[in-house]
């Protein structure tokens, strides 16, 4: 079981560096979580790059239906963010010793309650997790 952060999601459904390692890893996953806040950041993404030029506001629109017909046909495993992914990712923020955001924090809680391989592109949430000694793995092109 893996747990995958915005930063796969993106690579999945976009073109870039780390598509085909994206599309490789999940093929290759015999069950895929996805969080609520993956799934929104997810749509903050293409939000942006439609705003920037990047992306047109039809292919945002395909893009986000083709995410939501995966998330609806069971591609991915939805995982709502109860009280305990917020207690555990304060705890890992109020250790002080890591560059903790919110986000990665409840990313790594998730991940680490789900006890699901976290599947990132983030070096330094891959950073962070290792520290936490949660199980990662970090897509990068050589």
């Amino acid at each position: 079981m893996i747990y995958l952060d915005t930063s796969v999601l993106v690579a999945y459904y976009l073109p870039e560096a780390l598509s085909t390692l994206a599309q490789q890893r999940l093929l290759t996953a015999s069950s895929v979580i996805v969080s609520e806040l993956a799934q929104t950041e997810f749509v903050a993404a293409l939000s942006l790059r439609q705003r920037i030029g990047d992306l047109s506001l039809v292919d945002v629109m395909q893009v986000t239906a083709l995410f939501t017909n995966h998330l609806a046909s069971g591609l991915y495993v939805p995982l709502h963010l109860d009280s305990a992914v917020y207690r555990q990712a304060h705890t890992y923020i109020v250790r002080y010793d890591l560059p903790l955001k919110a986000p990665d924090a409840l990313h790594l809680a998730a991940a680490a309650l789900e006890q699901a391989l976290l599947v990132t592109a983030d070096q330094q949430l891959a950073r962070n997790a290792q520290t936490l000694a949660i199980d990662v793995e970090l897509l990068a092109t050589l």
